[in-house]
């Protein structure tokens, strides 16, 4: 699956983020915690340097707890980095950041020095939740969609803490192609942006192999389906999604299913662990690495002679020497 979703708005915000990090003292960055690998921004990591951040897992309550502690093992083992989980169903538990936000930053005055952090995080993720129950009153939009906040807002919170709020972004294009899957499972790209039953076929197929004691309960299910297929056809017949002569509604036990995974009604449940990404990174790395050999090796027979290339081949050649000869974009310090 590749996400079809970048609006205008998230290259202008990027952009301006980019170009605000060098003025904060801290990072929250927060990340869903069902997906905390696929929800932290790459351009995050990669430019932040030794700027502290605290990754605040959100919605932990609607994951699998014993994932969510692995995943903060492995995130503070990362110089500066410090983790802090939220829940859905207990707000105010998020004023403790405050104090954690204070300890990252300790050499200042604080008589004098404001603490500016600045708040990132892929959209629905809820910043703008975050952002209300800091400040204490209602300062940022929020929703249950994504892309609501579309601009960078200031927010002095009285304190010796001022917080850089900044819209909900994606990137061009997420390199994992489960990652896909699981943003858009979350709910972190709009509905009208993925295909319900494709993102459904996805979720079963993992639910039945790490969590099939809870769907077996959630659906009133006798026995365990053969695979997703049969899962969603049983489950449509459960819950009366058919059509016509009896058949059932894949649309409507794709869209159900996905509506009760993101509203926790399904248990809890994380996407994805460390060990899972660790075993998906090395196959990205050896998929890139077949096809930086293949491009190689397309080029070496286009030198030698193009009648060795087929016809899409020679193509494909020009396409990727024509793109070697655009000028490069310079980036703004």
């Amino acid at each position: 699956m590749t996400i079809h979703w970048y609006p205008g708005h998230m290259h202008k915000a990027q952009k301006e983020m980019i170009e605000l990090l060098p003025q904060v003292d801290l990072l929250i960055e927060i990340l869903d915690a069902r997906i905390p690998y696929s929800s932290e921004n790459p351009a995050i990591a990669r430019l932040r340097g030794d700027t502290p951040c605290i990754k605040v897992l959100s919605k932990s309550d609607l994951a699998d707890p014993e994932v969510t502690a692995l995943w903060q093992a492995r995130f503070e083992q990362q110089r500066n980095v410090k983790t802090f989980p939220t829940r859905s169903d207990q707000p105010a538990g998020i004023k403790a950041l405050l104090g954690l936000c204070r300890s990252m930053v300790p050499q200042r005055d604080t008589n004098k020095d404001q603490i500016h952090a600045m708040v990132v995080g892929i959209p629905n993720v809820g910043k703008s939740t975050l952002i209300n129950i800091l400040a204490g009153r209602s300062i940022a939009k929020t929703g249950d969609e994504p892309a609501v906040t579309k601009g960078q807002q200031r927010i002095n919170l009285g304190t010796d803490i001022t917080l850089f709020d900044t819209p909900g972004i994606l990137w061009p294009k997420v390199e994992n192609p489960a990652s896909s899957y699981r943003l858009a499972a979350t709910g972190a790209i709009r509905d009208t942006a993925m295909e319900y039953d494709d993102v459904a076929h996805f979720a079963a197929e993992y639910l039945l192999q790490k969590y099939p004691d809870l769907l077996m309960e959630r659906f009133k299910l006798d026995a365990l389906p053969r695979d997703e297929e049969a899962f969603l056809e049983a489950a449509a017949l459960k819950r009366g999604a058919v059509g016509p002569g009896g058949k059932f509604n894949r649309h409507k036990i794709s869209e159900l299913l996905i509506k009760e995974f993101r509203q926790g009604k399904l248990g809890r449940i994380s996407l994805e662990t460390p060990d899972m990404i660790t075993q998906e990174q090395i196959e990205m790395d050896q998929a890139a690495a077949l096809q930086a050999a293949d491009k190689a090796e397309r080029k070496k027979r286009f030198k030698e002679g193009s009648g060795s290339l087929d016809k899409k081949e020679r193509k494909e050649v020009r396409v990727e020497k024509r793109a070697a000869k655009k000028p490069k974009p310079t980036t703004k310090r």
